[in-house]
This record gives C-alpha cells, sequence and structure tokens, in this order.
C-alpha cells in the first residue's frame, strides 16, 4: 500500500474516532469507533508498516496489565470518591 493511502486511512480514522467521541448517540458513536479501529488495522496489518507495528507494540505494552494495582476495584473506588 503507498504511504499516502496509509495516511489517509490515518486520517480518516482519528476524523471518525473525535466524531464518534463528541456523538450523542451510543449506537452510531460505536459504529464510527469501530471504523477506525479497522481502519487503523488495515493500516498496520495490510500496509507492511514496520515502525507502526512498533508504535503499536508500545503501546500495548505501555497499558497497565489485568493483574495491575492500578485496575484492583479497592483502588478504583477510592478513586471515584475524590
Amino acid at each position: 500500500m503507498p504511504w499516502w493511502l496509509d495516511l489517509v486511512l490515518l486520517s480518516l480514522a482519528a476524523t471518525l474516532w473525535f466524531s464518534g467521541s463528541a456523538d450523542r448517540d451510543d449506537v452510531w458513536s460505536l459504529l464510527q469507533r469501530m471504523l477506525a479501529v479497522v481502519s487503523v488495522a488495515v493500516v498496520l496489518l495490510g500496509g507492511r508498516q514496520i515502525p507502526l507495528e512498533l508504535l503499536a507494540l508500545g503501546v500495548a505494552l505501555w497499558l497497565p496489565s489485568a493483574g495491575s494495582r492500578r485496575l484492583s476495584t479497592g483502588d478504583a473506588a477510592r478513586l471515584s470518591r475524590r
């Protein structure tokens, strides 16, 4: 896939994501966000862009794991009371 098509798909994904965040309809918002995720997945998996794949891997490794102390229910309840 040419690099300019990757840029078009990524800009479309960002537009859809932010448009879905601003929309008040939950179903339409979910559809827009799903289309944005699919667009990013096409760029990452179909284009064979190693730098983008490494960036996505870095973000995935940066996210907290499910067993993290930050995600425990006691901490979440305490933070929500503040």
